[in-house]
């Protein structure tokens, strides 16, 4: 059975609770940070194991992505390393993220079990009501991503696609400035996979470091990568904070909302495509209502930016974690389904965003004890993309694709 998609690296376990204030000492009020390994609380296995149980937990990263393209229809592998335990060989986190992933059937054979760093781990403090609560991310096992090995399970699974999550969040993942990530990508490539990255640094407040012109210096580690991509979708944040980095010209400017998915189109297309003749491209910036996308032919020829915005906007967010995932969870499921069209340049850009935006917003309204289940096969959702309907109602969006109402 042939593998449609390789989801590689950011195994993370996210836990949440109102106990976590040590994460504002960490961070600041409201803050997230990338934390180091020695400075994680000393949590007992069971400790950790209570707040499983009591429902405080979520598969992070792949865990995001790789269960919705899975319940869609699709063969996904995730490539991971996990830390080592008494769960079945596993730390209790490990063992977590491994059977929630494998209870939705994707493929967990290309897992490598870390002999002495634990599972990445996020403390999320729920703060009281109307306050923006701390998030404290320790990579852990991340942090020593072997791309060698990984290697073998590319060329063993034949992956149609190649999702590696994320630039910025693993020590060895970003060795050498970027350049390791950036062979590996190209390797892919070269295999025959299409391959998308995506970039994620957790730091401070977004509007403050742009309001403050402040770059970013893990921003730099996409100079190598964005010209070997073949997808690169960001958010509005994220993209403001790239283009701050690495766009001296743009700390000059003042930009308005309404400018930012398309100036940051303009500079990407134009600085990074030199690279990729001969090969399509797709690059976009997601906001809260929509997406904004490129697409560059194989010929290289530059198309218009287009801006989709959702049609499925009815309902109330659960929680906004992992809506980027999310969305490229769905883009990346289409794009599966029109391989030719997206290599031959012909991709119906709107559907292939739209498929993204519909995916993201039942993830980001279904509760997080269950944000899976309301996922329906490829065909039901394209069904829904296709029809052109906008849904106001949440529960009519679901009983139109044969899922809970």
């Amino acid at each position: 059975m042939s593998t449609d998609v390789l989801i590689l690296n950011t195994a993370v376990l996210d836990l949440r609770s109102p106990a976590f204030e040590f994460v504002e000492k960490l961070v600041g009020a409201g803050g997230l940070a990338k934390c180091k390994t020695p400075d994680m609380p000393a949590y007992t296995q069971e400790q950790i194991k209570a707040w499983i149980d009591k429902g405080c937990a979520t598969a992070g990263g792949p865990g995001n992505t790789a269960p919705l393209i899975a319940r869609a229809g699709f063969n996904i592998a995730v490539g991971v390393n996990l830390g080592k335990g008494n769960f079945g060989g596993l730390d209790i986190q490990g063992r977590t993220f491994h059977d929630v992933l494998t209870g939705t059937g994707v493929d967990m054979s290309a897992v490598y079990v870390h002999p002495s760093l634990p599972t990445g781990t996020t403390f999320i403090y729920e703060a009281p009501s109307n306050e923006r609560g701390g998030i404290a991310y320790f990579p852990n096992a991340n942090d020593d991503f072997d791309f060698e090995y990984f290697k073998g399970h590319v060329k063993r699974l034949k992956p149609r696609v190649v999702y590696y999550m994320y630039s910025g969040l693993s020590e060895r993942g970003d060795a050498n400035g970027g350049k390791d990530l950036a062979d590996f990508v190209s390797w892919c490539r070269q295999q025959g996979c299409i391959v998308i990255v995506d970039s994620h640094t957790l730091t401070g407040n977004p509007k403050e470091l742009i309001d403050n012109n402040k770059p970013l210096a893990a921003y730099n580690l996409l100079l190598p990568l964005l010209g070997n991509l073949d997808i690169f979708f960001t958010s509005d944040d994220e993209s403001r904070m790239i283009q701050n980095t690495l766009d001296p010209e743009y700390r000059k400017r003042k930009h308005g909302d309404k400018d930012n998915g398309r100036c940051f189109l303009d500079f990407v297309t134009a600085k990074f495509t030199g690279k990729g003749e001969g090969r399509a491209r797709l690059f976009g910036v997601t906001v809260s209502n929509g997406a904004y996308a490129r697409f560059v032919s194989p010929d290289n020829r530059i198309q218009e930016t287009i801006f989709c915005p959702s049609r499925f906007m009815a309902g109330e967010v659960v929680d906004l974690v992992g809506a980027g995932d999310s969305f490229r969870a769905g883009l990346i499921a289409y794009i599966v389904k029109q391989r030719e069209s997206f290599v031959n340049g012909k991709l119906n850009v709107e559907e292939a965003v739209q498929m993204g935006n519909l995916v993201a917003s039942i993830y980001i309204k279904s509760p997080l004890c269950d944000r899976y289940s309301n996922i329906s096969d490829f065909d039901a959702l394209l069904k829904i993309v296709r029809s052109g309907k906008k849904y106001a109602d949440f529960k009519a969006l679901l009983g139109a694709l044969g899922t809970k109402s």
